[in-house]
């Protein structure tokens, strides 16, 4: 049995292919929502995604929500304790017929940061001072952890 490929349809600069599951010239914003392993309690909350202002049904992952054609203004952040919302991200961007705009929302490792939202991939904010902060710790609990022991076993 042969397999048959689908047909050729060249893809535009600039422009992304588009998408075949859409029945007429409507569109689509789809969000990739993610958090960094380091920061696994956000998974406890849910994030808050709004299109121009209405508040779209969401969680951590693929979102895809129908839009109009032209502009629309995407918010993206978390609910937390303190401070109450984190790593806030706004974009603008432009539904056209019959394609899917792709964004992905990273939410930062710290929560003072933003977010970071546009076209994938993005990077997580915050990376490197996470990084440095979970290093100095590990090595000051060594440090910590190595006086103890060389104490013990010091003769009196």
């Amino acid at each position: 049995m042969a397999i048959q490929a689908p047909p050729y349809r060249p893809v535009l600069p600039g422009i992304p292919p588009g998408d075949s599951s859409r029945r007429g010239d409507g569109s689509t914003i789809a969000v990739t929502l993610k958090y960094a392993p380091l920061a696994f309690l956000l998974g406890l909350y849910t994030p808050v995604l709004e299109v121009d202002g209405q508040p779209v049904p969401a969680s951590w992952g693929r979102v895809v929500t129908s839009v109009t054609l032209g502009p629309h203004h995407v918010h993206v952040h978390v609910p937390y304790l303190m401070p109450s919302r984190i790593g806030v991200a706004e974009t603008d961007v432009v539904a056209v017929p019959g394609r899917t705009v792709e964004l992905e929302y990273r939410a930062p490792l710290l929560s003072f940061m933003a977010g970071a939202i546009g076209s994938p991939p993005q990077r997580y904010p915050g990376l490197a001072a996470a990084v440095i902060l979970l290093v100095v710790t590990v090595m000051l609990a060594g440090c910590a952890c190595l006086g103890l022991i060389l104490s013990a076993d010091v003769p009196r």
